[in-house]
């Protein structure tokens, strides 16, 4: 396992939200953060069939095209009475000629399970897959799950996503409803986070 001994790091994302989430969680490490806007980077386009591949193309991207270490995640929402959809595709379920409509892809996902009869409850897991990348194309990677089930109608207007339609085990409240950074403290990021900080940082 390489450890990280820089003070600069790329997150492979122009989400802002969630360059956001991964500089509270690296808060203590002394690291200086920028993201994929801050030099310029396009989004590369993902191509591969699982989180780890895709994951595993933005933080190379990053760290080529910089010279500095990058770290990319790449997550999605894994419907078991689905066959695990909608998985890597889980933006592209709401992609529209105008931008991403994730009432949309909600409302998809709840007339998928419609479609299948799927008995309740309708679990499912949020997965994130994190890789850390080094310009010399070493690279470590860690993956997290938070397990749940799909609630419909949705709840709660906070976070993003399908968070609406997401309950996780062991909560009454839906990733919608939760504050954003109790649902940072417990989500599949923060799982995978503290299996990274865990092996590279500490």
């Amino acid at each position: 396992m390489r450890k990280f001994d820089g003070d600069q790091l790329v997150i492979a994302t122009h989400n802002t939200g969630k360059r956001d989430e991964i500089a509270d969680l690296l808060k203590d490490y002394g690291v200086t953060l920028t993201s994929n806007a801050d030099h310029g980077l396009p989004e590369p386009d993902e191509t591969e069939d699982t989180f780890a591949g895709n994951a595993r193309i933005k933080a190379h991207a990053a760290a080529k095209a910089t010279g500095l270490p990058a770290l990319a995640d790449d997550s999605g929402l894994e419907i078991a009475a689905l066959n695990g959809a909608p998985g890597v595709l889980t933006a592209d379920w709401a992609e529209t000629k105008s931008g991403r409509d994730f009432q949309m892809a909600m409302q998809r996902a709840f007339d998928a399970l419609e479609a299948v009869s799927a008995p309740s409850p309708r679990t499912a897991r949020f997965c994130c897959t994190l890789v850390l990348a080094w310009p010399d194309g070493h690279d470590e990677v860690f993956a997290g799950v938070m397990p749940g089930q799909i609630v419909w109608p949705g709840r709660g207007d906070q976070g993003h996503g399908y968070d609406p339609i997401f309950q996780p085990d062991g909560h009454e409240l839906t990733f919608g409803e939760m504050d954003r950074w109790e649902k940072n403290r417990i989500s599949h990021r923060a799982d995978a986070f503290q299996k990274l900080v865990a092996g590279c940082f500490d």
